[in-house]
């Protein structure tokens, strides 16, 4: 894998847990739930299967 293309997964890492960080989840920790759901689970599992997405398609195009 180039260089540049491992700096993208570093960059998506640190995006992540930038998006996991406290003050950041405490902004979608509502009562209202979404489909049943409470809005923290859709928001941390939503962003979790991007990352996990992201990564495969970092990886996947770029693995050489």
């Amino acid at each position: 894998m180039k260089k540049r293309h491992e700096q993208k997964l570093v960059i998506l890492s640190m995006l992540m847990l930038l998006a996991l960080n406290m003050p950041l989840l405490l902004l979608f920790d509502s009562s209202k739930p979404i489909l049943g759901f409470p809005v923290i689970y859709i928001y941390v599992f939503s962003t979790w299967l991007f990352t996990i997405g992201t990564t495969y398609l970092i990886i996947k195009r770029y693995y050489e």
